[in-house]
């Protein structure tokens, strides 16, 4: 794909904005392949490709969680470190609504709505790490630090 076809979303404008180093990595979208097909599409590891989950607590406020490609979340572990009584997915129709992409291309970065970031404490570990990009088929190689530098992501240990 040459470089003038690449999506610029509001993900790469974000991106740009803060002067983040980072990799462009189409792939072939599959309808509810998550991360098993991105990272076989890729050719990377799926414990480094982070899936954006959009949830809510019982007060429908919205959160994102970054989590590794092949962990769950624990929503009963998140709901007790944030103080709250349950934390549950949002479905697709509320989640594009917050964040603003359609789910399979939810990034982080640029979201609709201004939302906390929760971020899976391993993750830094990584050295490189795959997320959305802001569109369906597309991720983009950040430091994990960036997470936090940019997101000012909250650390937390709930994955599964």
């Amino acid at each position: 794909m040459s470089q003038e076809r690449l999506p610029v979303t509001q993900a790469i404008r974000v991106l740009r904005a803060a002067r983040v180093a980072f990799t462009d990595h189409p792939y072939a979208y599959e309808e509810h392949g998550g991360t098993a097909v991105s990272s076989r599409e890729l050719g990377v590891d799926e414990h480094a490709v982070i899936k954006t989950l959009v949830m809510e607590d019982e007060g429908k406020r919205p959160l994102l969680v970054l989590m590794h490609g092949d962990r769950d979340v624990s929503t009963r572990q998140l709901a007790r470190h944030i103080g709250v009584k349950t934390i549950v997915p949002c479905s697709p129709a509320v989640a594009n609504r917050h964040s603003g992409y359609l789910v399979g291309g939810t990034s982080p970065f640029g979201t609709r709505k201004a939302m906390p970031v929760y971020l899976e404490r391993s993750i830094l570990e990584l050295d490189t790490i795959y997320i959305n990009g802001g569109r369906r088929g597309y991720l983009v190689g950040i430091a994990p630090q960036v997470l936090v530098d940019v997101l000012k992501a909250n650390l937390v240990d709930v994955g599964v």
